[in-house]
């Protein structure tokens, strides 16, 4: 199977109403040229999972500036007013996680967990509406895990049969996202044959990723 897409195909699997994963943080590592497509394309409607709404200019900030999006669930906004404006409105619906849970929960999607038991957030507005387990006589919250419909990431070079590496910290929630969606497309700097990487550099594994985008 050919994984192989342009930017274009890649953003045409993203419909109206959909929950979409985006990968990276503020930006670097994330997705852009496909952010760029979406942005043209006028899909509405959204639920974005990512770490953080990057900026008005950039990445899924683009996307927030433009209203395509209702709801996001992230760990931070702060370096995009525009974000904290609709919110404050009542024109963007916002659900905040702990940095370290927002992970978590992503990571439990992928690993076919029912969710994970965190004191992160216990006392707070975060533990509103939550379930609250105790274990050895201390109190966690359980955080259900997060899944998405599509996740769109970001890697510095893959194989045609989808194997990624990311390079630094183009890391960042790429690897997790990878295994919490029905369909993952990864916008990849460059192309390799299938062989050329050696396998311990490899940071995803080639079964999560449907397409690469081009």
């Amino acid at each position: 199977m050919n994984k192989i897409i342009s930017i274009s195909e890649a953003a045409s699997y993203v419909k109206d109403g959909m929950t979409v994963m985006v990968g990276g943080f503020m930006g670097t590592g994330g997705p852009n040229r496909i952010m760029d497509a979406l942005l043209a394309g006028g899909v509405k409607g959204l639920t974005i999972i990512c770490n953080d709404t990057a900026f008005p200019d950039k990445g899924v900030g683009k996307l927030i500036v433009n209203k395509q999006i209702k709801c996001v669930i992230a760990s931070h906004i702060g370096t995009n007013p525009v974000t904290i404006e609709q919110m404050n409105n009542g024109t963007l619906s916002m659900i905040f996680y702990p940095q370290g849970t927002l992970a978590e929960c992503i990571r439990a999607a992928g690993a076919g967990l029912g969710g994970v038991l965190t004191p992160t957030g216990l006392g707070t507005v975060i533990a509103e509406g939550k379930q609250v387990i105790s274990v050895d006589g201390k109190d966690y919250l359980l955080e259900k895990p997060l899944r998405a419909d599509i996740a769109l990431l970001y890697a510095s070079i893959a194989d045609e049969s989808g194997n990624l590496i990311y390079k630094g910290t183009t890391q960042n929630f790429n690897p997790i996202m990878a295994t919490a969606a029905d369909l993952v497309i990864a916008e990849v700097e460059k192309i390799v044959p299938t062989g050329s990487l050696s396998p311990e550099t490899v940071h995803t594994s080639s079964i999560f990723v449907n397409y690469l985008a081009k």
